[in-house]
Protein backbone atom coordinates (compact mmCIF):
# COMPACT_ATOMS: atom_id res chain seq x y z
CA UNK A 1 0.00 0.00 0.00
CA UNK A 2 1.52 3.38 -1.14
CA UNK A 3 2.34 5.75 2.01
CA UNK A 4 -0.70 8.48 2.22
CA UNK A 5 -0.89 11.91 1.35
CA UNK A 6 -0.23 14.82 3.87
CA UNK A 7 -1.80 17.89 4.75
CA UNK A 8 -2.77 19.56 1.32
CA UNK A 9 -1.49 22.59 -0.06
CA UNK A 10 -3.86 25.03 -1.19
CA UNK A 11 -4.43 25.60 -5.29
CA UNK A 12 -4.87 29.35 -6.31
CA UNK A 13 -8.46 30.77 -6.50
CA UNK A 14 -9.59 31.84 -9.95
CA UNK A 15 -9.34 35.07 -10.87
CA UNK A 16 -11.50 37.84 -8.85
CA UNK A 17 -12.32 41.33 -8.49
CA UNK A 18 -10.65 42.25 -5.29
CA UNK A 19 -8.25 39.23 -4.63
CA UNK A 20 -5.32 41.58 -5.92
CA UNK A 21 -2.20 38.45 -7.07
CA UNK A 22 -3.81 35.96 -4.73
CA UNK A 23 -6.30 35.99 -7.93
CA UNK A 24 -4.46 33.80 -10.35
CA UNK A 25 -6.08 32.54 -13.83
CA UNK A 26 -6.99 28.95 -13.86
CA UNK A 27 -4.68 28.75 -17.16
CA UNK A 28 -2.21 29.75 -14.81
CA UNK A 29 -2.80 26.93 -11.95
CA UNK A 30 -2.81 24.16 -14.95
CA UNK A 31 0.36 25.38 -15.91
CA UNK A 32 1.76 25.01 -12.42
CA UNK A 33 -0.35 21.73 -11.41
CA UNK A 34 3.00 19.93 -10.58
CA UNK A 35 4.22 22.33 -7.78
CA UNK A 36 1.14 22.20 -5.58
CA UNK A 37 1.05 18.04 -5.65
CA UNK A 38 0.49 17.25 -2.15
CA UNK A 39 2.95 15.72 0.03
CA UNK A 40 3.78 12.36 1.35
CA UNK A 41 4.30 10.54 4.80
CA UNK A 42 6.44 7.72 5.56
CA UNK A 43 4.77 4.65 5.34
CA UNK A 44 6.49 3.58 8.49
CA UNK A 45 6.38 5.97 11.29
CA UNK A 46 8.14 5.38 14.86
CA UNK A 47 5.24 5.58 17.87
CA UNK A 48 6.43 7.04 20.95
CA UNK A 49 9.74 7.82 20.34
CA UNK A 50 11.44 10.47 22.72
CA UNK A 51 13.16 13.88 21.52
CA UNK A 52 16.49 12.05 22.05
CA UNK A 53 16.61 10.09 19.22
CA UNK A 54 14.38 12.24 17.11
CA UNK A 55 16.16 13.86 13.92
CA UNK A 56 14.01 17.28 13.87
CA UNK A 57 15.77 19.03 16.36
CA UNK A 58 14.90 22.77 15.63
CA UNK A 59 16.39 24.79 13.01
CA UNK A 60 19.16 27.60 13.94
CA UNK A 61 17.28 31.08 14.81
CA UNK A 62 16.77 32.93 11.78
CA UNK A 63 18.38 35.91 11.24
CA UNK A 64 15.84 38.31 10.94
CA UNK A 65 15.13 40.66 13.97
CA UNK A 66 12.58 43.09 14.55
CA UNK A 67 12.97 46.43 12.38
CA UNK A 68 11.44 50.01 13.43
CA UNK A 69 13.05 51.49 10.06
CA UNK A 70 10.09 51.72 6.96
CA UNK A 71 12.91 51.51 4.38
CA UNK A 72 13.59 48.24 4.84
CA UNK A 73 11.06 47.05 2.74
CA UNK A 74 7.78 48.63 1.36
CA UNK A 75 5.01 48.19 3.70
CA UNK A 76 1.38 48.99 2.60
CA UNK A 77 -1.84 48.01 3.63
CA UNK A 78 -3.23 44.99 2.45
CA UNK A 79 -6.49 45.11 0.66
CA UNK A 80 -9.82 44.24 2.60
CA UNK A 81 -11.81 44.01 0.08
CA UNK A 82 -14.38 40.90 1.47
CA UNK A 83 -17.24 41.18 -0.91
CA UNK A 84 -16.88 38.38 -2.68
CA UNK A 85 -15.29 35.84 0.07
CA UNK A 86 -18.33 34.00 1.16
CA UNK A 87 -18.53 30.74 0.51
CA UNK A 88 -21.89 29.42 -1.58
CA UNK A 89 -24.48 28.01 0.56
CA UNK A 90 -23.65 24.45 -1.25
CA UNK A 91 -20.21 24.36 0.52
CA UNK A 92 -22.05 24.78 3.65
CA UNK A 93 -18.75 26.20 5.58
CA UNK A 94 -19.33 26.01 9.39
CA UNK A 95 -18.56 28.90 10.98
CA UNK A 96 -16.59 28.72 14.74
CA UNK A 97 -18.48 27.56 17.34
CA UNK A 98 -19.34 30.09 20.18
CA UNK A 99 -17.72 30.60 23.30
CA UNK A 100 -18.19 28.06 25.72
CA UNK A 101 -18.61 29.24 29.62
CA UNK A 102 -15.18 27.20 29.86
CA UNK A 103 -13.34 29.19 27.50
CA UNK A 104 -12.02 32.66 28.43
CA UNK A 105 -13.31 35.86 27.05
CA UNK A 106 -11.82 36.83 23.68
CA UNK A 107 -9.90 39.54 24.16
CA UNK A 108 -9.86 42.43 21.14
CA UNK A 109 -7.00 44.80 20.44
CA UNK A 110 -7.49 48.09 18.61
CA UNK A 111 -4.73 48.73 16.89
CA UNK A 112 -2.84 52.44 16.40
CA UNK A 113 -4.90 55.11 14.21
CA UNK A 114 -3.56 55.00 10.55
CA UNK A 115 -0.88 51.74 11.74
CA UNK A 116 0.68 50.80 8.04
CA UNK A 117 1.77 46.92 8.32
CA UNK A 118 4.30 45.33 6.59
CA UNK A 119 3.23 42.79 4.06
CA UNK A 120 6.69 41.12 2.35
CA UNK A 121 7.95 38.00 3.06
CA UNK A 122 11.20 38.90 5.18
CA UNK A 123 10.37 41.61 7.07
CA UNK A 124 6.40 41.40 8.01
CA UNK A 125 4.82 42.69 10.72
CA UNK A 126 3.41 39.37 11.92
CA UNK A 127 6.96 38.58 12.84
CA UNK A 128 6.80 41.18 15.52
CA UNK A 129 3.37 39.13 17.51
CA UNK A 130 5.95 37.60 19.80
CA UNK A 131 4.22 34.64 22.09
CA UNK A 132 0.93 33.79 21.48
CA UNK A 133 -1.28 33.95 24.86
CA UNK A 134 -1.34 30.39 26.85
CA UNK A 135 -4.84 29.62 26.40
CA UNK A 136 -7.43 27.03 28.36
CA UNK A 137 -8.27 24.80 25.29
CA UNK A 138 -9.47 22.01 26.85
CA UNK A 139 -9.85 18.52 24.02
CA UNK A 140 -10.95 15.78 25.90
CA UNK A 141 -11.41 12.40 24.76
CA UNK A 142 -12.70 12.76 21.24
CA UNK A 143 -12.49 9.95 19.03
CA UNK A 144 -11.16 10.56 15.45
CA UNK A 145 -13.17 7.41 14.18
CA UNK A 146 -16.25 9.28 14.89
CA UNK A 147 -17.42 12.06 12.32
CA UNK A 148 -19.62 14.15 15.24
CA UNK A 149 -16.87 14.14 17.89
CA UNK A 150 -13.75 14.98 15.24
CA UNK A 151 -16.03 17.60 13.78
CA UNK A 152 -16.51 19.08 16.83
CA UNK A 153 -13.38 18.88 18.37
CA UNK A 154 -11.88 20.96 14.85
CA UNK A 155 -14.48 23.32 15.54
CA UNK A 156 -13.65 24.24 19.37
CA UNK A 157 -9.74 24.02 18.58
CA UNK A 158 -10.51 26.25 15.43
CA UNK A 159 -12.63 28.48 18.10
CA UNK A 160 -9.30 28.56 20.29
CA UNK A 161 -7.09 29.57 17.77
CA UNK A 162 -9.26 32.47 16.95
CA UNK A 163 -8.63 33.33 20.26
CA UNK A 164 -4.86 33.42 19.87
CA UNK A 165 -4.17 34.89 16.96
CA UNK A 166 -6.49 37.64 16.52
CA UNK A 167 -5.06 39.52 19.41
CA UNK A 168 -1.95 38.45 18.09
CA UNK A 169 -2.64 40.28 14.87
CA UNK A 170 -4.36 43.03 15.90
CA UNK A 171 -1.99 44.17 17.82
CA UNK A 172 0.66 44.43 14.76
CA UNK A 173 -2.45 46.24 12.73
CA UNK A 174 -3.69 43.53 11.07
CA UNK A 175 -7.40 43.17 10.62
CA UNK A 176 -8.67 39.76 11.69
CA UNK A 177 -11.59 37.74 10.79
CA UNK A 178 -12.17 34.08 11.39
CA UNK A 179 -11.74 31.50 8.84
CA UNK A 180 -14.75 29.37 7.87
CA UNK A 181 -15.22 25.95 8.22
CA UNK A 182 -16.71 22.89 5.95
CA UNK A 183 -16.08 19.31 7.53
CA UNK A 184 -17.51 16.29 5.11
CA UNK A 185 -18.69 12.60 6.68
CA UNK A 186 -17.09 11.49 3.69
CA UNK A 187 -16.65 14.28 0.62
CA UNK A 188 -17.39 17.19 -0.43
CA UNK A 189 -16.43 19.93 -3.08
CA UNK A 190 -15.42 23.59 -1.92
CA UNK A 191 -14.04 26.85 -3.65
CA UNK A 192 -10.41 25.51 -4.47
CA UNK A 193 -11.91 21.76 -5.71
CA UNK A 194 -12.67 18.28 -4.04
CA UNK A 195 -11.86 17.67 -0.45
CA UNK A 196 -10.55 15.67 -0.21
CA UNK A 197 -8.99 14.66 -3.52
CA UNK A 198 -9.21 11.77 -5.52
CA UNK A 199 -7.00 9.08 -3.65
CA UNK A 200 -6.06 11.59 -0.80
CA UNK A 201 -7.15 12.04 2.72
CA UNK A 202 -6.02 15.76 2.77
CA UNK A 203 -8.03 18.95 4.33
CA UNK A 204 -7.05 22.24 2.35
CA UNK A 205 -7.18 25.88 3.18
CA UNK A 206 -8.81 27.68 0.59
CA UNK A 207 -7.46 31.40 0.30
CA UNK A 208 -10.92 32.43 -2.54
CA UNK A 209 -13.01 32.13 0.35
CA UNK A 210 -10.97 32.32 3.40
CA UNK A 211 -12.41 28.37 4.54
CA UNK A 212 -10.48 25.34 5.69
CA UNK A 213 -11.90 21.40 3.91
CA UNK A 214 -11.72 18.51 5.79
CA UNK A 215 -13.71 15.05 5.14
CA UNK A 216 -13.11 13.38 8.68
CA UNK A 217 -13.21 9.82 7.54
CA UNK A 218 -10.58 10.35 5.17
CA UNK A 219 -8.43 11.95 7.77
CA UNK A 220 -9.48 9.00 10.27
CA UNK A 221 -9.66 5.94 7.83
CA UNK A 222 -7.92 6.59 4.71
CA UNK A 223 -8.99 7.04 1.03
CA UNK A 224 -8.21 4.43 -1.70
CA UNK A 225 -4.59 3.68 -1.27
CA UNK A 226 -4.08 6.28 0.98
CA UNK A 227 -3.50 5.26 5.09
CA UNK A 228 -5.65 7.43 7.13
CA UNK A 229 -4.00 9.84 10.04
CA UNK A 230 -5.56 7.77 12.54
CA UNK A 231 -3.24 4.20 10.81
CA UNK A 232 -0.32 6.49 11.81
CA UNK A 233 -1.25 8.48 15.12
CA UNK A 234 -4.95 7.10 16.91
CA UNK A 235 -4.11 10.37 19.12
CA UNK A 236 -6.21 13.38 17.93
CA UNK A 237 -3.43 15.53 18.55
CA UNK A 238 -1.91 14.36 15.24
CA UNK A 239 -5.16 15.93 12.86
CA UNK A 240 -5.52 19.00 15.42
CA UNK A 241 -1.88 19.59 14.28
CA UNK A 242 -2.57 19.55 10.14
CA UNK A 243 -5.66 21.94 10.96
CA UNK A 244 -3.30 24.38 12.93
CA UNK A 245 -1.14 24.03 9.78
CA UNK A 246 -3.75 25.09 7.56
CA UNK A 247 -4.92 27.55 10.25
CA UNK A 248 -1.16 29.01 9.69
CA UNK A 249 -2.24 29.43 5.85
CA UNK A 250 -5.33 31.33 7.09
CA UNK A 251 -3.01 33.45 9.05
CA UNK A 252 -0.37 33.78 6.05
CA UNK A 253 -3.23 35.04 3.96
CA UNK A 254 -4.37 37.71 6.84
CA UNK A 255 -1.16 38.84 6.79
CA UNK A 256 -0.07 39.19 3.42
CA UNK A 257 2.26 36.73 3.38
CA UNK A 258 0.38 34.92 1.07
CA UNK A 259 -0.01 37.46 -1.65
CA UNK A 260 3.74 38.05 -1.23
CA UNK A 261 4.16 34.41 -1.67
CA UNK A 262 2.15 34.37 -5.05
CA UNK A 263 3.42 37.15 -6.23
CA UNK A 264 7.29 35.81 -6.37
CA UNK A 265 5.94 32.74 -7.14
CA UNK A 266 4.73 34.35 -10.55
CA UNK A 267 7.62 36.12 -10.72
CA UNK A 268 10.00 33.24 -10.80
CA UNK A 269 11.71 32.31 -14.09
CA UNK A 270 12.32 28.59 -12.60
CA UNK A 271 10.56 25.51 -11.67
CA UNK A 272 13.06 25.11 -9.02
CA UNK A 273 13.01 28.58 -7.58
CA UNK A 274 8.86 28.26 -7.51
CA UNK A 275 9.90 24.78 -5.42
CA UNK A 276 12.19 26.53 -3.00
CA UNK A 277 9.45 28.86 -2.78
CA UNK A 278 6.23 26.68 -1.67
CA UNK A 279 8.69 24.80 0.70
CA UNK A 280 9.67 27.78 2.92
CA UNK A 281 5.21 28.95 2.56
CA UNK A 282 4.79 25.21 3.35
CA UNK A 283 7.32 24.90 6.55
CA UNK A 284 6.01 28.48 7.93
CA UNK A 285 2.61 26.82 8.11
CA UNK A 286 4.01 23.87 10.17
CA UNK A 287 5.96 26.33 12.61
CA UNK A 288 3.06 28.15 13.07
CA UNK A 289 1.36 25.22 14.01
CA UNK A 290 3.74 24.26 16.41
CA UNK A 291 3.34 27.88 18.30
CA UNK A 292 -0.22 27.27 18.54
CA UNK A 293 0.17 23.34 19.78
CA UNK A 294 2.33 25.07 22.42
CA UNK A 295 0.25 27.74 23.52
CA UNK A 296 -2.72 24.90 24.54
CA UNK A 297 -0.02 22.56 25.83
CA UNK A 298 -1.07 22.73 29.28
CA UNK A 299 -4.65 22.45 29.00
CA UNK A 300 -4.94 20.41 25.83
CA UNK A 301 -2.72 18.51 27.47
CA UNK A 302 0.26 18.07 25.39
CA UNK A 303 2.14 15.87 27.70
CA UNK A 304 5.82 15.32 27.31
CA UNK A 305 5.16 11.77 25.80
CA UNK A 306 2.09 13.68 23.41
CA UNK A 307 5.01 16.20 22.52
CA UNK A 308 7.37 13.70 21.18
CA UNK A 309 4.63 11.94 19.08
CA UNK A 310 4.24 15.42 17.98
CA UNK A 311 7.54 15.79 17.16
CA UNK A 312 7.75 12.35 15.88
CA UNK A 313 4.44 12.84 13.19
CA UNK A 314 5.82 16.06 11.65
CA UNK A 315 9.19 14.49 11.39
CA UNK A 316 7.90 11.80 9.14
CA UNK A 317 5.82 14.26 7.07
CA UNK A 318 7.89 15.92 3.78
CA UNK A 319 8.90 15.16 -0.08
CA UNK A 320 9.44 11.52 -0.91
CA UNK A 321 10.93 10.16 -4.11
CA UNK A 322 8.77 10.25 -6.85
CA UNK A 323 7.32 13.69 -5.87
CA UNK A 324 7.19 17.40 -6.27
CA UNK A 325 10.21 18.87 -3.85
CA UNK A 326 7.41 21.44 -2.76
CA UNK A 327 6.79 20.84 0.73
CA UNK A 328 10.22 20.32 2.18
CA UNK A 329 11.78 17.46 3.25
CA UNK A 330 10.13 14.84 6.63
CA UNK A 331 13.91 16.29 8.57
CA UNK A 332 12.74 20.12 7.68
CA UNK A 333 8.86 19.26 8.17
CA UNK A 334 9.57 18.12 11.97
CA UNK A 335 12.52 20.88 12.85
CA UNK A 336 10.05 23.33 11.44
CA UNK A 337 7.07 22.29 13.91
CA UNK A 338 9.18 21.73 16.79
CA UNK A 339 10.82 25.51 15.75
CA UNK A 340 7.42 26.71 16.69
CA UNK A 341 6.87 24.79 20.02
CA UNK A 342 10.03 24.71 21.78
CA UNK A 343 10.85 28.66 20.62
CA UNK A 344 7.25 29.77 20.26
CA UNK A 345 8.15 33.15 18.72
CA UNK A 346 6.51 34.70 15.95
CA UNK A 347 9.78 36.00 13.91
CA UNK A 348 11.32 32.41 14.86
CA UNK A 349 8.93 31.38 12.00
CA UNK A 350 10.29 33.58 9.47
CA UNK A 351 11.35 30.72 6.77
CA UNK A 352 12.27 33.12 4.33
CA UNK A 353 15.23 33.90 6.15
CA UNK A 354 16.42 30.78 7.41
CA UNK A 355 19.24 28.76 5.12
CA UNK A 356 18.73 26.88 2.21
CA UNK A 357 19.34 23.73 3.80
CA UNK A 358 16.84 24.36 6.21
CA UNK A 359 14.20 24.66 4.08
CA UNK A 360 15.13 21.96 1.17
Amino acid sequence: MPPPRQWGHYPPPRKKSGMGVLGALGAVFGSLAALFVLIVIGAVMMHGADSDSDDSSPVAIPTWQPSDDPSDEPSYEPSQDTTENTPDRSEEPTPSPSESEDDEPETTVTPPARVQVNTSLKNNSMYRAGILPRLNCRAGNASIFSHSQLKALILKTGKCMDRAWKPALEKQGFRFSPPNYAIAAVRGRGACGDYPSAGSIVPYYCPRNNTIYASTSAMAKGSGNALGYGQIISWHGGIIGMMAHEYGHHVQNLTGLMDSWWSSTTASSSQSGKLALSRRLELQANCLSGMWMRSVAASYPVNSARRNELFTFFGRVGDHPGYPRDHGKPVNSGRWFRQGYERSQAYQCNTWMASSSSVS
